[in-house]
């Protein structure tokens, strides 16, 4: 039996849908309705519960005009998956910690596609980001989604475990 072609590059949906595919996730399309402000009209936050207290992955397809241009993503049919790594996986694969990011920002091509680099706002905090995810970063995107999933879990039911005992 001859396996399908694997598409060079998965499209935003794609993402959103792989991501929806993990337990518990639930995400919020940010528009007018959200109360999101009209510059984050369109972004998608990914989280763990119904809370939405920190996502673990956004899906961005526009620059944010004087804070977020570095990815260039004005240009057509490109879009940003950001995925929370926390700092021991950041420091995994970067080969250094999160704190030191701002001295390794020069040496980041911020607009390169289908690599996993240090997220332009966000690196400091231990987010990674891929623009437009294709074969070269596939199996790491899934892994990094993988692992940012579990840690929202966690999370997550940290917080269900205080709020009940806060109940008692």
């Amino acid at each position: 039996m001859a396996s399908s072609p694997v598409p060079p590059a998965w499209s935003s949906d794609d993402i959103a849908a792989r991501i929806l595919a993990l337990p518990q996730v639930e995400v919020l399309r940010a528009d007018e309705a959200s109360g999101a402000p009209p510059a984050a009209w369109g972004d998608r936050f990914f989280y763990v519960g119904p809370d939405r207290r920190r996502p673990f992955a956004t899906i961005v397809e526009h620059d944010y005009a004087g804070s977020d241009e570095e990815s260039r993503l004005d240009r057509p049919g490109v879009f940003r998956l950001s995925i929370e790594l926390g700092r021991e996986e950041f420091t995994r694969r970067f080969g250094y910690p999160p704190a030191e990011f701002d001295g390794h920002r020069a040496s980041v091509d911020f607009t390169a596609l289908d690599r996993v680099v240090p997220h332009p706002v966000y690196g400091g905090y231990a987010w990674a980001c891929v623009l437009n995810p294709a074969v070269g970063s596939r199996d790491e995107v899934d892994r990094l989604l993988g692992r940012a999933h579990e840690r929202a879990l966690r999370r997550h039911q940290r917080s269900q475990d205080r709020d009940r005992h806060r109940a008692d």
